[in-house]
């Protein structure tokens, strides 16, 4: 397939803006070339497309809001949330203000049977590259870093084989993903420019997709600590991606029952 256009990350504000440049830096002497075809083995949308609100279960061992969460043994925690009813395993592997690697996201894969999410801030063709050949099954993209070569990363994506979990945040973003031919759709209720969070995002968002005819898988992420907050989305998204709560739980998959209880 041809070249991916080049990525103006100037445009990137805030500390989102700071991670992207640095991630930019890291694979700036890496090939673009995106490799060769795979076959689509879609594990990660059919494990989100269920009768019952799907829970992605993250990996998660810091945050730029919290700082450190908790020390998981990545092959430990992901074998927790199986057994607490997780449907996919997300795993950080962005080093410096999530403490993730490519080592984390190998044990995970080598752990459980879920399907699993490789969560970084792509801003490369060889982060999708990488994400397939180290046997994720999907890969985040996100708008508010991608912005308008959001179809062609996404096209990169599908071309490995990967799913991709498309990120918005806003009303302007979501016609960017639904432009692009997202299959996928995650809400993030987190402003990345500021951390603030509004869990008011996902509920808006997704009865806004589904008016505007998207037919897909659509996730909501962030913020969410109690059932309670999970019945905003329950009925509306497939599925909902948690991270810190359940990180820094210290009973991962305890938590994770307790999350997805009715």
């Amino acid at each position: 397939m041809n070249g991916l256009p080049p990525l103006d990350l100037s445009r990137v504000p805030g500390v989102l803006g700071r991670i992207v440049q640095e991630r930019a830096g890291d694979y700036r002497e890496a090939s673009p070339e995106p490799g060769p075809a795979r076959p689509a083995a879609r594990r990660f949308e059919a494990a989100l497309n269920g009768p019952q609100l799907a829970l992605i279960a993250e990996v998660k061992r810091a945050s730029p809001s919290q700082g450190a969460i908790a020390p998981l043994d990545p092959a430990t925690a992901a074998r927790a949330y199986e057994a607490g009813g997780a449907s996919v395993i997300s795993v950080l592997t962005e080093p410096r203000h999530f403490d993730g690697n490519a080592q984390a996201l190998h044990e995970v894969i080598g752990a459980v049977t879920l399907p699993v999410l490789r969560k970084d801030f792509v801003v490369h063709p060889a982060m999708l590259r990488e994400a397939a050949e180290w046997g994720a099954a999907a890969a985040l993209l996100m708008v508010s870093v991608l912005g308008e070569a959001t179809g062609a990363y996404l096209q990169a994506a599908h071309h490995l084989g990967l799913d991709a979990l498309v990120e918005v945040h806003d009303e302007a973003e979501l016609d960017v993903a639904l432009a692009a031919g997202a299959r996928i759709i995650g809400v993030n209720n987190r402003d990345l420019t500021t951390l603030n969070i509004d869990l008011s995002v996902s509920p808006r968002l997704i009865q806004l997709a589904r008016r505007r005819g998207f037919a897909g898988v659509l996730v909501a992420e962030s913020g969410y600590r109690s059932p309670d907050q999970i019945a905003q989305v329950r009925g509306l998204a497939d599925a909902v991606l948690v991270g810190s709560s359940l990180a820094g739980s210290g009973d991962l998959a305890r938590a994770a029952r307790d999350l997805l209880a009715v």
